[in-house]
């Protein structure tokens, strides 16, 4: 390989925010001229938490495919593909399963975590506990030197490298790199709430979303709870519109925000409105882009399905040597 190579992919569970966009798809985009880079749609990661209803997911993976290219992934660049259509994924998650402890898997901090969270749902599967395994499985596949995270997915990651240098000890190969993390800048984008930025609570603004609902969303969003009247002094440093600023303007407005806040010297309506003048320049271009691209499910099929012969070849030359390896045609 001339570039290092690095995977990673995201489930598509329902229309992308901006949450998304800043806390990896921004950085894939960066990154693709960089690396040699696999990224992939991880319709079998959504079935852990969607298994009882999955009947939205073949649109939720058209239109995630619609965000990243409208986003700016490069097919030229990148090799961008639907998971379950390479199904070596599947089978190297099961070869690894044999060699897996348990005990690995339930020690990964967010099992306990999105279980606690998603109480709606019966998360008592094998799926679910193994899903960081998949993941094992996703990147070792490809062999990836490097994998773009947010500190979240640090454990996952750390469970990889176990598993991968397991499988060479064991096996007393050097089959697989121990892939580094490359953190994602900006990997923690508050939702309108201040919670984690979430469909399930109902605090997200989508890529999908038009100019006026972006307003409507805004304009009644809590501020800084302390600044009851317009020449109350603020605080941005607990302002979500504040962090906004800092993720869709411009060094010198993010200063004028903060410093005419503090003195009472620019109110919450005018600093909304300046806020969506700087979304509108950044998602106008990605949702209309992705408007077009919606409109046009055939190309868009027909670049994940060139992108999945790409993966498949590589994915195949891995588990010939896996196979070998473990002693199984």
């Amino acid at each position: 390989m001339s570039q290092q190579r690095i995977v990673s992919g995201m489930r598509p569970t329902g229309p992308l925010h901006i949450g998304n966009y800043f806390g990896a798809l921004k950085n894939w985009v960066a990154l693709q001229s960089a690396y040699e880079c696999f990224f992939f749609v991880a319709d079998w990661h959504s079935l852990t938490t969607e298994y009882a209803d999955p009947s939205k997911l073949p649109q939720w993976t058209r239109e995630m495919a619609a965000d990243w290219l409208a986003a700016g992934l490069d097919p030229e660049k990148a090799t961008l593909f639907i998971q379950s259509e390479v199904k070596e994924h599947s089978e190297l998650h099961l070869l690894l399963s044999m060699l897996t402890p348990l005990g690995w898997l339930t020690r990964v901090p967010t099992y306990k975590e999105l279980q606690a969270e998603l109480t709606a749902k019966d998360l008592n599967m094998y799926g679910f506990l193994g899903y960081p395994l998949l993941q094992t499985a996703d990147v070792a596949l490809y062999k990836a030197q490097k994998v773009p995270v947010g500190e979240d997915q640090v454990s996952h990651l750390e469970l990889c490298r176990e598993v991968v240098r397991r499988f060479d000890s064991l096996y007393q190969k050097n089959v697989f790199p121990e892939p580094a993390p490359l953190l994602t800048p900006h990997a923690r984008v508050p939702g309108l709430d201040h919670r984690k930025m979430s469909k399930s609570y109902n605090n997200a603004i989508y890529l999908s979303d038009t100019a006026e609902e972006v307003k409507k969303k805004i304009m009644p969003a809590v501020t800084d709870p302390a600044r009851v009247r317009r020449d109350d002094p603020g605080n941005p440093d607990v302002c979500v519109i504040y962090d906004y600023h800092k993720l869709f303007s411009d060094s010198a407005t993010v200063e004028m925000v903060n410093v005419e806040c503090r003195r009472a010297g620019i109110g919450c309506v005018d600093c909304k409105k300046k806020l969506l003048e700087g979304m509108e320049k950044l998602l106008a271009p990605i949702r209309d882009k992705r408007t077009e691209l919606m409109q046009h499910p055939k190309q868009l099929d027909e670049i994940f399905d060139a992108g999945a012969v790409k993966a498949r070849k590589v994915a195949e030359q891995t588990m010939t040597e896996v196979r070998t390896i473990m002693g199984v045609k």
